[in-house]
């Protein structure tokens, strides 16, 4: 984004103009993250409302250390996260059927196929990210969530332990088997696609 500090001093002086920017500029991406999060949209509106009221109050406490962006991407993500608490969403779901089997010998009981490149035009690109995104979302909960802040939004599996009040282990291991169900999700499409 730039040299911030201009926006930054306008924002702390409270300049309604500022604060408009500020949402405009990241209101969108903000909305983004918490749709992706909590799934609802209305839901998501609201953590986007309560995440900027929350860094309009907090402004003080922001030192520079990161753009504003990024500051305002972990309050979304906080806020986001304390909604699906708040509504004792967050079941803990296995994924079940949708591990792979090994045999005794550790070997895949089931060969996985091998995903080769499809076709290279843009279209399939675009209809196997749409295919992605709209499988992470049948995922339980309790997986769907690492997986989105560890692929997704990129955070490292210490802050998702933090976030999420697991260990980290726990945060590996539930992203490991997000990531292999979601394979399992996706052969089908691969198949008719290749």
């Amino acid at each position: 984004m730039g040299d911030e500090s201009p926006l930054l001093e306008r924002l702390r002086s409270g300049e309604p103009a500022a604060f408009e920017e500020l949402v405009r500029s990241h209101g969108g991406e903000m909305r983004g993250v918490a749709l992706r999060i909590l799934m609802d949209q209305a839901d998501a509106d609201d953590a986007v409302q309560d995440a900027f009221l929350s860094a309009f109050r907090t402004l003080d406490s922001f030192r520079g250390r990161s753009e504003l962006g990024t500051w305002l991407h972990r309050i979304v993500i906080n806020v986001s996260l304390m909604k699906l608490r708040a509504k004792g969403r967050s079941k803990e779901n296995d994924l079940g059927e949708l591990l792979p089997v090994f045999a005794e010998s550790g070997a895949f009981a089931h060969l996985q196929s091998g995903w080769q490149e499809a076709a290279d035009e843009p279209a399939i690109r675009r209809e196997l990210l749409q295919q992605v995104h709209a499988l992470i979302d049948q995922l339980p909960e309790n997986y769907r969530v690492p997986l989105l802040l560890r692929d997704i939004e990129r955070l490292s599996n210490q802050e998702i332990a933090e976030e999420l009040s697991l260990s980290v282990n726990t945060v590996r291991i539930r992203t490991h088997r997000a990531r292999q169900a979601l394979r399992s999700l996706l052969e089908p499409h691969i198949a008719g696609m290749l």
